[in-house]
């Protein structure tokens, strides 16, 4: 077999993608990665579907010509909004955060009660309720939309007070309720010990960063894609604005240094 050593794509509106990256880079050391964080256009959460639509289009095609050999929506609004376009657009194993999450779920889960905290955009969209009832059609899924959350990560207030008092009056709704919540967007692990702590110990924590990873290993390893173990790997970083931040606060997401960043100011540009 010849190892297949073009890297992997990976896409978010802004930081959050890089827990899933980690997840990627902890799962298959040997593969190389192009990640793309939308800087100038985030957040996706509070847009329409068709604009994340346009936008989630526009970053596929940058990493196609990055001669990427598969792509990860690592954004639950653009997996929720955009997932079937951007498989319609290309032939290569395309892999949202949503669906991989979904079935960790339903595997946790004992009583089939199951939380989802998510951004608004990702809460309106249904696309997780829908995703865990077509596994198990007597689910019952409770979502709470938790949009501050994605604010008190960005500004490393994971611990703070402010972050507990908010934390608490996004989930009441789901405390006793549930035995499983979904982590539905990519910035709320750095909130998981505040979130594991607050839900208590019977309650199991689903983060779909980590089934994602689990996911496109299955796929590249199904179509013979993987990287050799003689591989070394590459990470690359492309951001839409101020790449300086970007790689300032993204090494909280990332648990290391992200390396240079490069601002891509024009996708249209950028892909000729």
């Amino acid at each position: 077999m010849t190892a297949d050593t073009r890297p992997i794509g990976v896409f978010d509106s802004g930081l959050g993608g890089l827990t899933v990256l980690r997840a990627i880079r902890e799962r298959m050391p040997h593969e190389s990665l192009v990640y793309f964080g939308d800087t100038a256009r985030v957040p996706y959460g509070t847009k329409s579907a068709a604009t994340v639509t346009r936008f989630a289009r526009e970053i596929l095609d940058f990493l196609v010509g990055q001669n990427v050999k598969a792509v990860v929506a690592a954004c639950n609004s653009a997996s929720a909004l955009a997932l079937d376009a951007l498989r319609a657009a290309c032939t290569l194993p395309v892999v949202g955060v949503i669906e991989p999450g979904a079935h960790l779920a339903v595997e946790c889960s004992r009583t089939g009660r199951i939380g989802v905290i998510g951004t608004r955009a990702t809460i309106t969209s249904a696309a997780y309720e829908r995703t865990i009832t077509a596994l198990s059609p007597d689910a019952t899924v409770l979502s709470q939309a938790c949009p501050l959350f994605v604010s008190l990560v960005e500004e490393g207030w994971t611990d703070h007070p402010v972050a507990r008092m908010i934390a608490r009056e996004y989930l009441a709704p789901l405390e006793h309720r549930v035995d499983v919540l979904v982590l539905g967007c990519t910035h709320y692990p750095l909130l998981r010990s505040l979130i594991g702590e607050l839900m208590g110990p019977d309650v199991a924590l689903v983060d779909s960063a980590e089934a994602c990873a689990h996911e496109i290993a299955r796929l590249l390893d199904e179509r013979d894609a993987c990287a050799g173990p003689r591989t070394r790997p590459e990470e690359r970083f492309y951001v839409s604005d101020a790449p300086e931040v970007f790689a300032r606060l993204g090494e909280r997401f990332l648990g290391r240094p992200v390396g240079p960043v490069e601002l891509i100011a024009e996708l249209d540009e950028a892909k000729r």
